[in-house]
C-alpha cells in the first residue's frame, strides 16, 4: 500500500513520459507495471489502477515483491511531461525566475521542440527544490 515517505520503506519509481500520441507510465524498478493516457493525470491514474489490480487480484507469487508491504511511489518525469503537467501552476515567466532559464527555451522544452541537456534539467530540478524548501518554511497567520 502507498504510504507516507520513510527512509526504510521501499520506493516504486514510476516514469512518466510523453510519446507522440499519449503519456505513458511505467515502473522503472518493477516488471509489468504500465499505464497510459491522454494526460499526465490519466497516465498516473492508469498506473495506480494497474497497481490496485495487481495487488488485489493477482496470486501472491505473481505480485512483484516491491508491492508487498509498505512502499512509496515516486514519479520521474521527462522535461516535456513535467512542464506540460504543471503548466497551469508554473508559467514560463515563473519558471524563468525559479531556474534562470529563459522563457523561450522553456517553451521549446515544454512543446518537445528541444530536449534539455543534463545541466538544464539540473537547473530546473534545483530551482524547484529551492522553491519547495522555501514554501516548507512558510507559516500563514
Amino acid at each position: 500500500m502507498k504510504t507516507e515517505r520513510s527512509k526504510n520503506m521501499k520506493t516504486l519509481k514510476i516514469v512518466i513520459e510523453r510519446s507522440e500520441d499519449l503519456f505513458s507510465a511505467y515502473a522503472e524498478n518493477a516488471e509489468d507495471i504500465y499505464g497510459g493516457g491522454d494526460t499526465v493525470e490519466a497516465a498516473q491514474q492508469s498506473i495506480l489502477d494497474a497497481i490496485k489490480i495487481i495487488t488485489e487480484e493477482f496470486i501472491s507469487e505473481n505480485i512483484p515483491s516491491i508491492l508487498k508491504g509498505k512502499y512509496n511511489i515516486v514519479y520521474h518525469f521527462d522535461a516535456e511531461s513535467f512542464l506540460t503537467y504543471y503548466k497551469g501552476i508554473f508559467t514560463n515567466a515563473a519558471l524563468e525566475k525559479i531556474t534562470g532559464i529563459n522563457q523561450r527555451q522553456l517553451q521549446h522544452y515544454s512543446t518537445g521542440l528541444k530536449k534539455p541537456r543534463q545541466p538544464q534539467l539540473k537547473k530546473i530540478e534545483d530551482g524547484l527544490h529551492r522553491l519547495a524548501a522555501e514554501l516548507q518554511a512558510v507559516e500563514l497567520l
